[in-house]
């Protein structure tokens, strides 16, 4: 979750080359789809678990007030009003050395839950207490956040680093040797213990049970070296030491009746690493884990990693991405938007994950005093690229969304959990949920001229015939003067069939309601 600068020029250049070819298939300014079952998504028996965000590190900095999770929370969370992400990846901190002062942002610099720590790095005896009223900020936010989206939430709690007092450079921000593991060998079990009691600390104290946990985030990097300014992280190599976290942490909540908990991993930051981090797993430890969590930030390999997944039958998430690129020609507002849109329908056609989760909602913040020394980013420039949403504003206690958080919302709020995924492409989304009666279809044009799009679901089964209503609803233009999730004219199936225009640079939502 660092600032991959360079992963994410290499996206951007992806996903400029993948724009030239998303009207590939069309002929002139007409794009055609056809919709078939036998299309569907079979990652998770075809279930799609819903959208999500990580609650670092925004939540961290924006949870002292109540106004401003209140108001996150429903953006962000609430079905109705906002995006209706419904799962939200809990940070558990590592704490770093409290005499350290490298972390520059005002937003990441995580507290643990550990206090008084005392350690026999010889014996291998690792003992501290427990101060609960740490991260206290990022608690208030989830709390707001479950309130807000109601039934069906899902929590993951996941870790960038262990404490500071159990690794070898006695610093949370890496080893320092940035490629080489920094959790001391003696160290596992107590780590897992540390992972193990937070989780049951929220089960019993605040009703919290997370639904998965997560040990490492993007282990098998460079990235982490001691005294960085960004953020906590930890290397882990793979194989050997990667099969021992995930052995100690699941052996660790079975000990506290925990074991519902699913464990999830490795968490890499590129397709291909993780399907080469998976693939150095020992049997034990590929037999313990539940489900595999990806990010998307770089690699070619998604659909092998999908058929991996798949041939181990496993889960899979991509539980972190997000990049400061843009897409389309003078596309203004829309630019970042609708490179969101194509790194989100790109992941779901090619990696069929079961949830889709990006990194974090809220990544910069205008404040005249700073936070803890240091100094906020500011707005950011909604005509350019920039990562997250939506800029919180704790002078005015305030949030300024944009257009990527509109454009994000017209995926959200409308392919729902219990869907089910269907590979499309070419510039579009789609999926069905059976139990609400509808097929939902997501497609961007980002180009500057009107496109027209036709969508055959004749193969699709008798339910979606003559008359059927379709709903549509567009994100497109600016803030101040453009559409946001606007809704236009219906339109009906005839003959098994529709077609509609698409503006330039926009996103399109169309919701097909199938006869009962």
């Amino acid at each position: 979750m660092s600032r991959k600068w360079k992963l994410a020029a290499a996206g951007l250049a992806g996903a400029v080359a993948l724009s030239l070819a998303v009207w590939a298939n069309g002929s002139g300014d007409r794009m055609h789809y056809r919709l078939t079952p036998d299309n569907f998504a079979a990652i998770n028996g075809g279930v799609f678990e819903g959208w999500g965000t990580s609650l670092c590190w925004w939540a961290n900095r924006i949870g002292y007030s109540d106004v401003l999770a209140e108001k996150a929370a429903e953006a962000f969370c609430d079905p109705e009003k906002g995006l209706g992400l419904n799962i939200l990846r809990y940070n558990i901190g590592g704490g770093d050395d409290p005499a350290h002062d490298h972390i520059q942002r005002t937003d990441s610099m995580m507290p643990g839950y550990w206090s008084n720590p005392t350690v026999d790095a010889e014996k291998g005896i690792y003992e501290w207490e427990y101060d609960w009223t740490q991260d206290s900020a990022q608690r208030n936010v989830l709390m707001h956040c479950l309130k807000a989206g109601g039934s069906g939430m899902l929590v993951e709690g996941f870790s960038n680093s262990p404490p500071y007092f159990m690794t070898f450079s006695g610093c949370s921000s890496g080893a320092r040797n940035p490629g080489e593991n920094n959790l001391q060998e003696n160290a596992y079990g107590a780590f897992a213990r540390y992972l193990a009691d937070v989780a049951e600390h929220f089960d019993q104290a605040w009703g919290i049970r997370f639904q998965s946990m997560s040990p490492m985030n993007e282990p098998d990097t460079a990235y982490w070296g001691a005294m960085s300014p960004k953020q906590e992280g930890c290397h882990f190599d793979p194989g050997a030491s990667q099969s021992r976290m995930l052995l100690a942490l699941s052996e660790e909540l079975e000990k506290r009746n925990l074991g519902s908990i699913r464990l999830a991993g490795t968490d890499e930051t590129s397709v291909d690493t993780q399907a080469s981090s998976i693939g150095l797993l020992s049997d034990e430890a590929l037999k313990a884990l539940d489900r595999v969590d990806t990010h998307t930030y770089a690699g070619n390999g998604k659909k092998r990693l999908r058929r991996l997944a798949l041939e181990r039958q496993k889960n899979l998430w991509m539980s972190e991405v997000d990049g400061g690129g843009t897409l389309g020609e003078a596309a203004g507002e829309m630019g970042a938007g609708l490179w969101l849109a194509n790194q989100i329908i790109d992941d779901l056609n090619s990696l069929t994950p079961s949830a889709w989760v990006l990194w974090q909602v809220i990544d910069s913040h205008i404040s005249a005093d700073g936070y803890l020394g240091r100094r906020d980013s500011g707005m950011v420039n909604r005509n350019g690229g920039y990562w997250g949403t939506a800029v919180a504003d704790h002078d005015a206690q305030s949030l300024n969304l944009t257009m990527k958080y509109y454009v994000f919302g017209q995926f959200t709020r409308y392919i729902r959990p219990g869907s089910r995924l269907i590979v499309l492409g070419n510039g579009a989304a789609a999926a069905e949920d059976a139990k609400a009666g509808t097929l939902t279809i997501v497609v961007m044009n980002p180009d500057r001229k009107v496109r027209t799009a036709g969508f055959d679901l004749s193969a699709m089964g008798s339910a979606y015939r003559d008359g059927n209503r379709i709903e549509v609803i567009r994100t497109s233009g600016t803030l101040e003067e453009g559409e946001h999730w606007a809704v236009q004219a219906d339109l009906a199936l005839k003959q098994g069939a529709f077609e509609a225009e698409l503006p330039g640079g926009s996103v399109t939502t169309f919701v097909v309601h199938a006869h009962n």
